[in-house]
C-alpha cells in the first residue's frame, strides 16, 4: 500500500473500559433524530443491527446489560477504526458534543437506567488453548485479526481496549437473543470460555491517537482531479457502481474526475483516498463546491453502499450526470494497494468480510428469564 503521511499522532494505549460512568448532565437533545442522522443507517430503525456492514444489534438485551455508560461513549465517540464504525465525537472530527453522545446512549437503552458494574474478573485462561476454541467455534463469524467477518470484529483493537472481560464473558454465555450469536453455555466447558475469552485479550495492540483535527476554517482542497485529463469512461454494474479496478485505473491514468469521502470527517482524517474531498452522508453542503458540468464524480464509503450511496441520491436529484458509487468500498480499495493518505500511526485494515446473506432479527427474550 502507497501511504502518504498527513498528520503526526501519538501512539496510546486505552485502558479497559468496563466499569460505568456517570451520564454528564447538560440540557437533553432529541435523542431519537440524532439516532436516525447518524445511527440508523447501519444499526437499523429498532435498533436491530444488520442494516448496513455488519454492524451490531443495539438492542439485544443482553447487550442492553452488559455495556457500560463508558463503553458506549466510548464506542460513539472514538469509534472503532478498521470498520465502518466512525468516531462521532467532535474530539475527533465527528458531529457530536459529549451531551449528544449521552443522549444516544440513553436512546440506545431504551431509557432504561445503565446496567449493574460487571465484576472485574481477570481471564486466568490459556491463550493457545483459546486460541483452538475460537478457530473452530468463533471464527467463521467474527473473522481474525487480519480479516472481519460478518459478525462484531473481536479483533479490533478499539473494541478490545474498551470491552472488558466480564464483558466478553458474560456475551459468550448468554448470546446476543435476537441476532445470530448464540448462547454457549452448556456447549462450551467454562475452562473453554475462558481460554476464548484469555486469547481474545491476547489480541489487544496499544492504539493510535485520534488525528489531529485540522484548523478552523480549514483550507479549501482542490475539488476536480486532474482538471485537464480525459475523462474516464466507466460501466456502471446497475447503474449506481464503477468497480474498483476501474476507478484505480483511471486515477492511474489521471484523469478528470472528482472522488468524495462520504464517511463521517473523523474516518477522512484517519485515512482517505489522496484527492478525495470529505462530504459526510448527514451533511452535504460540500456538494455546492462540485462542479455539475458532467465531470465523473465517484462517491466511496466502507459500508460499502450506503453512506456513498445518500451522497449519489443527492448528486443525482440536483442533476449531475456522471455519478458513481465505488463498488467494493474504501477498505478494498485500501487493501489491494491503490493510493492511500494516512494519518501516522494508524493501524493495518483487516480485510471486509463477504457480503452477508439476509438477516432477520427474531423476537428477543430476556436473557435471565
Amino acid at each position: 500500500m502507497r501511504v502518504a503521511r498527513f498528520a503526526a499522532v501519538a501512539v496510546v494505549t486505552i485502558a479497559v473500559l468496563g466499569a460505568a460512568a456517570p451520564i454528564r448532565a447538560a440540557a437533553a437533545p432529541d435523542a431519537r433524530a440524532l439516532y436516525v442522522e447518524y445511527c440508523q443507517l447501519c444499526h437499523g430503525a429498532a435498533l436491530e443491527g444488520y442494516a448496513a456492514d455488519n454492524a451490531p444489534s443495539l438492542s439485544s438485551p443482553t447487550f442492553r446489560a452488559s455495556a457500560s455508560t463508558l463503553f458506549l461513549q466510548t464506542a460513539i465517540e472514538r469509534g472503532r477504526a478498521g470498520t465502518a464504525m466512525a468516531g462521532f465525537g467532535k474530539s475527533v472530527g465527528g458531529p457530536l458534543d459529549p451531551v449528544e453522545v449521552d443522549a444516544l446512549v440513553d436512546f440506545i437503552r431504551g431509557g432504561a437506567g445503565a446496567p449493574p458494574v460487571l465484576p472485574p474478573r481477570a481471564s486466568k485462561g490459556d491463550v493457545a488453548k483459546g486460541a483452538h476454541v475460537y478457530a473452530a467455534h468463533c471464527e467463521s463469524c467474527h473473522g481474525t485479526a487480519a480479516r472481519r467477518g460478518n459478525a462484531v470484529h473481536l479483533a479490533n483493537p478499539m473494541f478490545l481496549a474498551s470491552a472488558s472481560d466480564a464483558y466478553l464473558r458474560l456475551a459468550v454465555v448468554e448470546g446476543r437473543p435476537g441476532t445470530p450469536m448464540e448462547a454457549w453455555e452448556g456447549k462450551l466447558a467454562p475452562p473453554e470460555i475462558e481460554d476464548v475469552v484469555a486469547y481474545l485479550r491476547s489480541l489487544a495492540r496499544p492504539l493510535p491517537a485520534a488525528p489531529v483535527l485540522p484548523p478552523s476554517p480549514a483550507p479549501p482542497l482542490p475539488v476536480v482531479l486532474n482538471p485537464g485529463g480525459t475523462p474516464p469512461d466507466f460501466t456502471l454494474r446497475l447503474g449506481r457502481y464503477a468497480a474498483v479496478a476501474d476507478v484505480a485505473a483511471a486515477y492511474a491514468e489521471k484523469r478528470r474526475m472528482v472522488i468524495i469521502d462520504a464517511r463521517p470527517t473523523s474516518d477522512y482524517l484517519r485515512m482517505h483516498i489522496p484527492g478525495a474531498i470529505s462530504v459526510p452522508y448527514f451533511d452535504m453542503r460540500g456538494l455546492d463546491t462540485v462542479p455539475n458540468d458532467g465531470t465523473w464524480v465517484v462517491a466511496y464509503c466502507v459500508c460499502p453502499h450506503e453512506e456513498s450511496g445518500r451522497v449519489l441520491d443527492e448528486l443525482r436529484k440536483r442533476g449531475y450526470a456522471n455519478t458513481a458509487i465505488l463498488d467494493e468500498g474504501f477498505f478494498v480499495w485500501a487493501t489491494q494497494g491503490h493510493p492511500v493518505e494516512a494519518a501516522d500511526g494508524q493501524l493495518p485494515i483487516a480485510a471486509p468480510p463477504a457480503r452477508p446473506a439476509a438477516f432477520t432479527p427474531v423476537p428477543a427474550v430476556s436473557p435471565r428469564s
